[in-house]
């Protein structure tokens, strides 16, 4: 379901060769009950999978330019702002924590991060990313590309409003998102 089309012979995102999420979805393809939606939210619903989908083949890229999966990089990120418990990254990344623990092993095995007795709970291990992955996530990050022309073609005022409008659909979790921390709302 990765391209979806919002009129005949219109798509929102070109297929890319290898169709990573399958054929192009059509309207009258779609299950009935996706179609219940008044026309303008099911456009606005489309666009975000386009957005969300060409994001996550960009970060695929990315972290694989630097010899990690999507997942290494995502445990990175959420490494950035300090140790966190094996737990609190298996819920964030919505996976069972066996598979961290797997995840954690192979980036541990590569000097990305480190695992260590929690102070507190000596059963709780936290992970802490290393220079190397901290570096690492660095170099993914910085090679994103998704968005970069898009968003240019976009004023200042226009990258705010739209920024705005996202944050009113994102429930806030009070972590210093851009909703919470004003040094981030520039």
């Amino acid at each position: 379901m990765k391209y979806l089309t919002t009129a005949p012979g219109r798509r929102l995102v070109e297929p890319s060769p290898e169709r990573a999420y399958g054929d192009l979805v059509t309207r009258s393809e779609r299950p009935a009950s996706l179609d219940r939606r008044d026309p303008l939210t099911a456009q606005v619903l489309e666009l975000f999978w386009a957005v969300s989908q060409a994001f996550y083949d960009n970060y695929d890229e990315a972290a694989a330019r630097h010899d990690l999966t999507r997942m290494q990089a995502f445990v990175l990120a959420n490494l950035l702002s300090g140790p966190k418990p094996m737990r609190f990254l298996a819920e964030h990344l919505k996976c069972e924590p066996s598979n961290i623990t797997g995840l954690v092993d192979r980036m541990e095995a590569r000097g990305l991060v480190t695992r260590e007795p929690d102070p507190e709970d000596r059963r709780v291990k936290n992970i802490t990313a290393t220079d190397l992955g901290r570096e690492s996530f660095e170099a993914v990050w910085s090679g994103l590309t998704f968005a970069a022309e898009p968003l240019s073609a976009l004023s200042v005022v226009e990258r705010r409003t739209l920024r705005d409008l996202l944050l009113r659909l994102v429930p806030g979790d009070g972590s210093g998102s851009a909703a919470t921390d004003p040094a981030r709302s520039a």
